[in-house]
């Protein structure tokens, strides 16, 4: 479980762009490459403690691998006119 506040501001937005990506057509190997590529920027910022990186790799990757996140959520239907 994330704590950190910082971290868990980043967790929120690589999971909200993460599902974005998908609805655009990207699938997990893109998924991953996206994640592999923000990680390895916030090891290089040094913006993040290593061990919170590594915990928020963790989740991420948890995130990713559960298929109930990235179900397509059915389109509302406009309701009937029975005037």
């Amino acid at each position: 479980m994330l704590q950190d506040a910082i971290v868990i501001r980043h967790y929120q937005k690589l999971t909200d762009t993460l599902v974005e990506l998908w609805n655009r057509g990207y699938r997990y190997d893109d998924l991953r490459l996206y994640v592999d590529g923000y990680l390895a920027a916030l090891r290089n910022t040094n913006a993040v403690e290593p061990h919170m990186i590594h915990r928020l790799e963790e989740e991420t990757f948890r995130y990713i691998y559960d298929p109930s996140n990235f179900e397509l959520q059915p389109l509302p239907q406009p309701e009937a006119d029975y005037c």
